[in-house]
């Protein structure tokens, strides 16, 4: 990701309905979650969650595709991946454990017991 992209990304998250829409989409996984279930969980309507995740979809966060008469949508992981490493890339200076926190962080995620989206 270079810095174009990662300040697309930021814009996009920097709404307070976007990132809920996302946090969401992350907790739902690769299976995603149709715009109307999205604007109840969110909690607004249905043209406005449309709006956000056009948005989101924009500026490469989130996905959909269609099944049957629905617009599912998910989380774009490999750009959310890109984000966290672009922040990141620089990180230590020679000294891990100022990345410690945020590597553990990110290894819970991916353990079982693991809930970095609700951390």
């Amino acid at each position: 990701m270079d810095e174009r992209q990662a300040l697309a990304a930021f814009v996009a998250l920097g709404q307070e309905h976007r990132l809920r829409l996302v946090r969401s989409l992350v907790t739902a996984g690769p299976e995603g979650s149709a715009s109307g279930a999205l604007a109840v969980e969110v909690g607004v309507s249905a043209s406005t969650v449309s709006f956000h995740l056009k948005e989101l979809e924009h500026a490469g966060l989130v996905q959909s595709r269609r099944e049957g008469r629905s617009i599912i949508y998910s989380a774009a992981f490999p750009a959310l991946s890109g984000l966290i490493a672009f922040l990141m890339s620089d990180c230590c200076q020679g000294r891990p454990e100022v990345c410690a926190p945020a590597v553990e962080a990110l290894a819970a995620c991916c353990s079982p017991k693991g809930d970095i989206a609700h951390a």
